[in-house]
């Protein structure tokens, strides 16, 4: 046996710790904001922050324009010109401030739209980017991995992930950065127009702001996490009450899904409710510190005007300031807010980016060359857990163009086999080959290519027949797609719909029955041509008189390939050139039909055991149809002899 190859399981990464969260999160997002390789976007980054600091300026120097018209209204000349006519400025300056202080205005606004929409590409592209990783991600991670989790989960990680993208980086280019640029230059101005009192009362109101948004943010934050547990598990099961929506008819369940359903949205609600108070809260505290501020600032300005030494124009210009560099101060506590919690968002994904990927190629793998398709495996050992072991030391070998069948007991590892050579799991021990190359030094890629699966529950993509039966060779023609179905025989069925080819199959296929379904999957394996086939129970969950049409099929397809069979009914793989039996993850039997009938051990038991079920469930059948229709074979008639008659009668 081979040194032990298998993976632990990969434990998830521990949720970033808060304190550094946002700074990884912002240099993990840089390469998406400057990318290698796109000058294009580089520019429109540049452009994006000459607009911004031009936008900045427009927005400081409005302030000043409605000092120098207020001045102008009230005859005290204040902005920095020299009239040559002083009546003519009398008149005009006024009307002219006042146009200014709009004009300005409007290139305040002119400017920060179209830095927003030269940026708009590069933000988006970052999105896009990312959320491209992380499903690629997903789908290169182990079937270990989603068996684990929940599909509703997971779709709602890469959607709240997906939009935590959008917001920071929406927030920290087009609101961050513009912020600390307007709020460095207003306090420059306050210190240059004003004196050192202006400056202290403004900076003691900033840091008090800043301090309490901070204080209150991280406290909304456990609220805001247990919110997006509580949505997410309500999604996560109106979607699994969806997707079973027959199960739930037949057992009358509706109240007690809505019930579960209900519970979930309670918490939801309970969480949502805690959220929406806290932000109030947050709100109204930051509102009455920078008030506070205000007052303080317009106060002394009010103490200077009557002293003389300050215009009106002043006490406008400081209220103008002030109101100016609140817009700031409220975007830097909302910015703060929705930075952490898009980083609270996005932390899923991150952890889901973060995981190893569990089966990797080798550094040296190179493509499966199928030459005749021999399998063998050798001295197969695995686990699912280090505690319970599936396979012990299995060894056989599905020689090229044959059929070899794996029967057992439930357990036995059966459907282990098939997960094992297709490598959605590495070996805790021995090796699996194809025409002698190790299927773990080849790439997963061409590995799978090779390999045509069956499986017993067919799952098809919410999409039309076309698109189903294609997915096994995309780049085949109609034509292509045609011939594979009229060689399983659901041409028929599907050229009697009234869309043909178009019909939509449903969610996961419901609207085709299991047989339907069935020969969709066959259609595109043969549509595939692989060299290998594995069928993994393909009849099981279907019907005497489809299981009877589906072998058919399937042995059509199976002619000249090797074969591996998963088998639960035993009467599906009488005319396979080897039978094997497992029984605990061992081989314990091996040999054609009518040989392993011969020895009279677990296959013979199992063989009899299906046929006595089979004798009964058409017993069953028969004694059904006699109650439902008991004229159908009526006893024969009696016939009474006539009387007969007599001389003396």
């Amino acid at each position: 046996m081979t040194a032990n190859r298998s993976h632990p399981p990969a434990q998830p990464p521990r949720a970033p710790d808060d304190r550094g969260a946002l700074l990884r999160t912002v240099i993990n997002l840089w390469p998406y904001l400057w990318p290698a390789g796109r000058g294009d976007l580089k520019l429109r980054v540049l452009g994006a922050l000459v607009l911004l600091l031009a936008a900045k300026l427009a927005t400081v120097a409005v302030p000043f324009t409605f000092k120098w018209a207020t001045d102008a209204l009230i005859g005290h000349g204040s902005a920095p010109t020299e009239a040559s006519n002083w009546l003519i400025w009398t008149a005009a300056a006024p009307i002219a401030l006042t146009l200014a202080y709009g004009a300005m205005r409007v290139l305040m606004a002119a400017l920060t739209q179209m830095r927003d929409g030269l940026f708009a590409k590069v933000a988006m592209h970052a999105v896009r980017r990312l959320a491209y990783r992380t499903f690629v991600h997903m789908h290169e991670l182990s079937l270990r991995f989603h068996l684990e989790r929940k599909t509703g989960g997971l779709t709602r990680v890469l959607e709240r992930g997906r939009n935590g993208i959008e917001t920071i980086v929406r927030m920290v280019i087009l609101q961050l950065a513009p912020t600390i640029i307007e709020l460095a230059l207003i306090v420059g101005v306050l210190v240059w127009q004003f004196d050192w009192r202006y400056v202290a009362v403004i900076l003691a109101t900033v840091v008090l702001y800043m301090v309490y948004t901070y204080l209150a943010t991280e406290w909304r934050i456990g609220i805001r996490r247990k919110m997006n547990d509580s949505d997410t598990d309500a999604n996560v099961k109106a979607i699994d009450s969806l997707i079973n929506y027959e199960t739930v008819k037949y057992f009358s369940a509706e109240e007690r899904e809505a019930t579960r359903y209900d519970r979930s949205m309670a918490r939801y609600e309970d969480a949502s409710v805690k959220a929406y108070t806290s932000l109030a809260v947050l709100n109204a505290g930051q509102a009455i510190i920078f008030t506070l501020g205000l007052a303080a600032a317009m106060v002394m300005c009010a103490f200077e005007i009557r002293a003389g030494s300050k215009t009106v124009g002043d006490f406008v210009l400081i209220n103008s300031m002030m109101i100016q560099l609140y817009q700031p101060l409220n975007l830097m506590g909302m910015v703060y807010r929705e930075i952490k919690q898009a980083v609270i968002d996005i932390e899923s994904m991150f952890a889901i980016l973060a995981r190893p990927t569990e089966i990797k190629d080798a550094p040296d793998a190179k493509p499966l060359a199928v030459t005749h398709g021999t399998i063998r495996f050798d001295n197969v050992a695995f686990a699912y857990e280090p505690a319970r072991r599936i396979l012990k030391g299995l060894s056989f070998e599905v020689p090229a163009g044959k059929t070899v069948a794996v029967v057992g007991p439930s357990g036995a590892g059966k459907s282990t086999i098939s997960r094992l050579l297709y490598r959605f799991y590495d070996l805790s021990g021995g090796r699996i080959t194809i025409d002698g190359q190790d299927i773990a030094s080849v790439t997963q890629k061409s590995l799978r290519q090779a390999i045509g699966m069956v499986p017993q529950d067919t799952v098809l993509f919410n999409d039309t027949i076309r698109y189903n039966i294609r997915y096994g060779r995309w780049e085949a023609s109609d034509a292509e797609v045609e011939e594979a179905a009229s060689l399983t025989q659901i041409d028929r069925f599907i050229r009697l719909s009234p869309k043909g080819y178009e019909t939509e199959v449903g969610e996961r296929g419901l609207k085709l029955s299991g047989g339907e379904k069935q020969r969709v999957a066959i259609a595109r394996t043969i549509l595939k041509a692989p060299p290998i086939l594995v069928l993994d129970e393909a009849t099981s969950a279907l019907d005497s008189h489809t299981e009877k049409e589906i072998q058919d099929a399937l042995e059509r397809v199976s002619k000249g390939r090797t074969t591996l069979v998963i088998a639960h009914r035993l009467s599906t793989i009488v005319s396979a050139d080897e039978i094997i039996v497992l029984d605990g993850g061992e081989i314990v039997e091996r040999g054609t039909h009518h040989a392993l009938l011969a020895q009279n051990g677990l296959y013979a038991s199992m063989w009899n055991r299906q046929r006595e079920a089979e004798e009964a469930r058409e017993r069953l059948a028969r004694a059904g149809d006699d109650d439902a229709a008991p004229n159908r074979n009526p006893p024969p008639a009696v016939v009474e002899p006539e009387p007969q008659v007599t001389a003396a009668e």
